[in-house]
Parts: structure tokens; C-alpha cells; sequence
């Protein structure tokens, strides 16, 4: 029993630590699938987490401090939509300036809130299911943060294959010339593709520091969002496989936490780059399998190759 529940503690603490990669890797796995790639995600998760926090932090709301980080990230996804779109910039060389351009400002904007804190969000109240051995670890894991992410991965795995909308979205993402022949407004899903992203990463920027950490920390995000543009391969660019995918890190993080309460004789510095290996070598055979039996959005592919 006692194994059991080491299990469960591992598995619900993964949970909670791949909520904020969930969003992100969702958001990611849309702008994606309409044959956009975004390497600023990180710096959107950035500016999400700082404004989040610190709209938190003024009106006391970690609701309030949601939309804040959703709306501060969709903006700086505007600039990438610019660069791309308008402005036709190669779309790799735009990320990177997004994620500089949000690591840079949310560590400006953030000095005055460097060491507040925050009470953020708490779970519901479930009764006395909450004491249960079993069910009530569960349950006080599930915060509106983390019931939220779950809510918009089913909600994005029905959009994306059971509605006319992300028909759409995947036919512009295989072949944009030929959506554009059918009759689809390949500029607008493209546009809604990236601003989309940009809004879940914001989300989970802000669910990281209103109701993980509680704080803001310069560059707190710690390369989550550049995790998730490698887990995008491993999920095969399906919403459904997302969950997994992040749960993969966060469990892994969590282990590698539990390993060091247990006395693990490895320096502490070695078992926090573990998730980042295992996340690697999953990255690596996952982009050997896309390059052998597909998955990726043929317009992105082209974009990849054009770069080899």
C-alpha cells in the first residue's frame, strides 16, 4: 500500500507540474497544425507568467491574473503573425526574437514584484470525498488551473477532428495553395492558429507563477516552452496525445525530486537535468519516426526542410 501511494504522490505531482507545459504544448500543436512553427513560446510563456502574477498581485483576482497572462501572450504572438505573415520573415528567426523580446521585457517589467507573493488559487471543496486514501489526493490535485487544462485539451481534441474549424485548420496546415482553392480563408486560420497559441502559452505562463510557484522569478519558466516545441514531435502534432506527452516531463520531474529527498547519491545539479534528457532522447526518436511514417503538417515540413 505504502508502494501505491508513492505512486500516486509521483503521478499527481507530474500532474500538476505538466499543467502550465500542457497549455503551452496544446497552443503550440494549433499553430502548428496550420503550418506555422513558433519558437517564442517560451518568451509568450514568459510574459504570461509576469503579467499574470502581476495582475494577481494589483487586484488580488488570480482569475483576473489568468486573462492577463493569456491576453499579454497573444499580444507578443502578434508580432511573430506580423513577421510571418505580413512581413514574410523566415518563421524560425521570428520565434527566436519573440522569445527574446518576452524573456527581455517580463524581466524588466518584472523587477518591482521580484519576491512578492501571492495565496493564487486553491482546489474546491469536495466534501468529505477529499479524505478518502485514494480518491482524495486526487482530488485536492485538481485546482481550476490544472481542471481547466484538462477541459481545453478534450475541447481541442474534438475541435481539431470533429469540426468543420479544424478541417480547416488541418487542410491549411497539409496544403495552404490547395485550402486556399477550396474556398478557405487561409490568412485568417493562420492568424487565429498563431494568436490561439499565443493565448494558451500565456495561460500556462500565468497558471506556472499564480498557482505553482506564487512568486516571479526572471526567466522562472525554466525552457518549459521550448520542451513543448520538441514534445509537439513526440505527440505527432494530435491534441490527444498531448496530455501524455507532458505528463511525461512532470512525472519525470517529479521523480527526479522524490529521488532527491531520497538520498540518491547524485549531485543535485546532474538529477535536475534529467527531465530534460529523458525528454531529449523521447525528442529524438520521435523525430526519427515523423521523418519515417509522417505526422507532420506537410506545408511545416517543407518549412523544416527548406532549413537542412
Amino acid at each position: 500500500m505504502e508502494i501505491v501511494g508513492t505512486l500516486l504522490a509521483i503521478f499527481l505531482s507530474g500532474l500538476r507540474g505538466a499543467t502550465p507545459l500542457l497549455y503551452v504544448l496544446l497552443g503550440e500543436t494549433v499553430t502548428e497544425r496550420a503550418g506555422i512553427a513558433n519558437l517564442g513560446v517560451e518568451g509568450q510563456m514568459l510574459s504570461g507568467a509576469f503579467a499574470g502574477f502581476a495582475a494577481t498581485v494589483v487586484t488580488g483576482n488570480p482569475w483576473i491574473g489568468l486573462m492577463a497572462g493569456a491576453l499579454c501572450a497573444t499580444l507578443l504572438s502578434c508580432v511573430h503573425a506580423v513577421l510571418c505573415l505580413v512581413v514574410k520573415a523566415n518563421m524560425f528567426a521570428s520565434g527566436v526574437a519573440v522569445w527574446v523580446l518576452g524573456g527581455g521585457l517580463s524581466a524588466f517589467f518584472g523587477i518591482p514584484f521580484v519576491g512578492r507573493r501571492i495565496d493564487g488559487f486553491v482546489a474546491p471543496d469536495f466534501g468529505s470525498l477529499k479524505d478518502m486514501p485514494l480518491v482524495g489526493p486526487l482530488l485536492r490535485t485538481l485546482t481550476p488551473t490544472v481542471l481547466l487544462a484538462l477541459v481545453l485539451w478534450a475541447v481541442l481534441g474534438w475541435f481539431l477532428y470533429r469540426t468543420r474549424g479544424g478541417l480547416r485548420l488541418r487542410a491549411v496546415g497539409e496544403s495552404a495553395e490547395s485550402a486556399a482553392t477550396m474556398g478557405v480563408a487561409v490568412m485568417r486560420v493562420k492568424w487565429m492558429a498563431i494568436l490561439g497559441g499565443g493565448a494558451l502559452s500565456g495561460l500556462g505562463g500565468a497558471a506556472l507563477s499564480v498557482d505553482q510557484v506564487r512568486n516571479w522569478i526572471e526567466w522562472m519558466t525554466a525552457g518549459r516552452g521550448l520542451v513543448a516545441v520538441g514534445l509537439v514531435i513526440v505527440a505527432r502534432w494530435n491534441p490527444w496525445l498531448a496530455l501524455p506527452a507532458a505528463l511525461l516531463f512532470g512525472v519525470v520531474e517529479a521523480l527526479t525530486l522524490r529521488m532527491q529527498t531520497w538520498g540518491v547519491p547524485v549531485s543535485s545539479y546532474l538529477l535536475s537535468t534529467f527531465p530534460y534528457m529523458v525528454c531529449l532522447a523521447v525528442l529524438v526518436w520521435g523525430y526519427v519516426r515523423a521523418r519515417t511514417r509522417g505526422g507532420m503538417p506537410k506545408d511545416l515540413a517543407q518549412a523544416f526542410a527548406r532549413t537542412e
